[in-house]
């Protein structure tokens, strides 16, 4: 279950930068489209792990959530790229939808792990 925070967030970036009309890349096959993807998914979790390690409040113990919705501005360009490319390979849309829900999900556990290297 995503957390609230984590929801608000998404919703709020979604709005404010809203989506990129496109059509699929139906040439590519679905192995292809993964190998694509990533290397901007890799950025954009990369982006926010570095934000939440240096917020002073991660030492003391803060909510990880928190500190992941706190990070999302200094993330923009990462998150968005990774959206819109997601939009070429999957249709309009999709991007969104994979941020709001398959990323999201599994984002406080990568920004964990990430942190622990």
């Amino acid at each position: 279950m995503i957390p609230a925070p984590l929801v608000a967030v998404a919703f709020v970036y979604t709005i404010t930068t809203g989506p990129e009309v496109t059509a699929p890349q139906a040439s590519l096959s679905t192995q292809q489209k993964r190998a694509a993807m990533q290397p901007l998914v890799r950025s954009a979790t990369k982006c926010i792990a570095n934000r939440v390690a240096e917020d002073p409040r991660f030492t003391t113990g803060a909510d990880l959530g928190d500190l992941i919705v706190d990070s999302m501005p200094s993330c923009v360009g990462p998150v968005r790229t990774m959206i819109d490319a997601y939009d070429r390979f999957y249709g309009t849309g999709s991007g969104d939808a994979f941020f709001i829900g398959p990323y999201l999900d599994i984002l406080p556990r990568a920004v964990d792990e990430w942190i622990a290297k």
